[in-house]
């Protein structure tokens, strides 16, 4: 199997490749990218993804040549402001993957112009959700096998780590979890019960006094937009999921390292 090709760019790498690139492209892309929109790709296609997110799943799904624009070390992907250079790398892809919520995604659109082929991505660790993502992009890259490969490899490790946390409930049985919206995976990860759940916007004291009443065991705070101590002097223990992946791309790493987190905290509880 063909090894993945990770890049990262700098911004004077950037500055550079779009100075000897420019006017170059693919010959077998279309002038007009939506005319292509959901046609399986020829070749391996060039992927220009805006965060680590996209482009684990992209890699996921077979993608090879992947370029990330927000560095994996922007805590709030969201916050980042692309700069020209990043721009341009968009102009030379096959595709270009982003989430609906990244407000840099009309800069982004503007900036593929109609050689690239925009693909929204939705950005979730549930396992059908993720699976049927990469079973989506995998069809536009003409990558199948790849995704089909990935897939299985997912699914032996899932349930494997499922197993894994069931065993570690604490006293046996399910732990009582507080949420934030975007870390639900995790909870289902590890098969506790779901108590209630917050955010993205801050938590007004009416929720701090509802879910402190619910006596949750666990509360999953999103590492990426954390506010510190969700329910104080809940007797609660909290931890912080990480949904980015690492600029390896691995989306496996992110379930593991989720569930180290979730069996360390419960042993502690």
């Amino acid at each position: 199997m063909a090894r993945t090709r990770v890049r990262t760019p700098s911004l004077l790498a950037l500055t550079l490749t779009a100075a000897l690139i420019s006017g170059c492209g693919n010959d077998d892309t279309s002038s007009d990218g939506a005319a292509n929109a959901g046609q399986p790709h020829e070749g391996k296609p060039a992927v220009v993804v805006t965060t680590t997110w996209e482009g684990a799943i992209a890699k996921a799904a077979g993608a090879e040549d992947i370029e990330v624009i927000v560095p994996q070390s922007v805590h709030h992907a969201p916050d980042y402001d692309p700069k020209p250079s990043d721009l341009a790398t968009v102009a030379k892809a096959d595709f270009v993957l982003y989430a609906p919520f990244e407000p840099y995604a009309a800069k982004i659109k503007e900036a593929a112009g109609s050689k690239a082929e925009l693909v929204e991505v939705k950005l979730d660790h549930d396992p059908d959700e993720l699976k049927a993502e990469v079973t989506r992009l995998a069809g536009l890259f003409g990558t199948e096998d790849g995704a089909t490969r990935w897939k299985e490899e997912f699914d032996t490790e899932y349930t494997k780590l499922h197993k894994d946390l069931r065993a570690a409930w604490p006293g046996g049985r399910s732990p009582s979890v507080v949420s934030q919206v975007f870390t639900t995976w995790a909870a289902e990860l590890a098969g506790a019960t779901v108590a209630g759940t917050y955010g993205p916007e801050p938590v007004t004291p009416a929720q701090l006094a509802d879910l402190s009443a619910k006596k949750p065991v666990l509360v999953l705070e999103n590492a990426h937009m954390s506010t510190g101590t969700v329910l104080p002097d809940s007797g609660a223990s909290q931890l912080e999921i990480v949904n980015y992946p690492a600029d390896d791309l691995d989306l496996l790493a992110v379930h593991r390292d989720a569930a180290a987190e979730l069996k360390k905290t419960m042993a502690g509880s």
